[in-house]
Parts: structure tokens; C-alpha cells; sequence
């Protein structure tokens, strides 16, 4: 199981860092390798860390985290609760505009549902 843990670095950058199980060290190494690591340095792309990670992935996320139904989410953004269920299920897009009004009532970067 991953341990998650934040340390800022410099007010422009965030340290991300990862514990992992051992046995999973090499495939991580070959990872690397692929991206033209010459040594680990124990930084792997996010794209790695998250490879589930979508839209509505983000969307259904953020709705939990602000302890939120599909209902009233919709309510609050002024769309039906079935537009919310076909965007948290890839059926539907998430568009620039509906982000950001996602982003304001959610609390996050609107850049996260695009």
C-alpha cells in the first residue's frame, strides 16, 4: 500500500513521496529506465503514480471530498444529477466552462476536470 506524504520544497514546487513494497523496486527501476533514467532517484512521473487517474476520476473525488450527492452538486451547479452520473462515468465530456463552475463550488483547480 502507497504512503502519501507532502513536504514543500520552494514556494513554486511540491515534494511528493511514495512509500513502496520492495518487491515492487524493480519494476519501478525499469520504469525509469524506460523514461532514460540513468540511476533511480526515486522519482517516478504521475502519470505512473495515478494511472487510473481521469476526469471523472477527479470529478467523483472532489465531490467526496466536499461531502457532496450527485444531486447536490447539480443542484448547486444548476444541472440535472444525470449530467453529474454520465460525467462521473466517462459518458459524458467535462467542458472548459463546466469545470470551472465545478472548480468554484468544489473548491479545486478547474484545470483537473480537463
Amino acid at each position: 500500500m502507497l504512503e502519501h506524504t507532502k513536504e514543500q520544497i520552494t514556494t513554486s514546487y511540491v515534494n511528493v513521496t511514495y512509500r513502496i513494497p520492495r518487491k515492487h523496486l524493480d519494476e519501478i527501476k525499469k520504469d525509469m529506465a524506460s523514461y532514460g533514467a540513468e540511476e533511480v532517484v526515486e522519482s517516478i512521473p504521475w502519470e505512473k503514480s495515478f494511472p487510473n487517474y481521469n476526469s471523472s476520476v477527479a470529478l467523483r473525488g472532489a465531490r467526496h471530498k466536499e461531502s457532496l450527492t450527485q444531486k447536490e452538486l447539480a443542484k448547486l451547479i444548476g444541472i440535472g444529477q444525470h449530467h453529474i452520473s454520465e460525467m462521473e462515468n466517462g459518458k459524458r465530456p467535462i467542458g472548459k466552462e463546466m469545470a470551472k463552475k465545478f472548480a468554484e463550488v468544489l473548491h479545486i483547480d478547474y484545470r483537473v476536470f480537463l
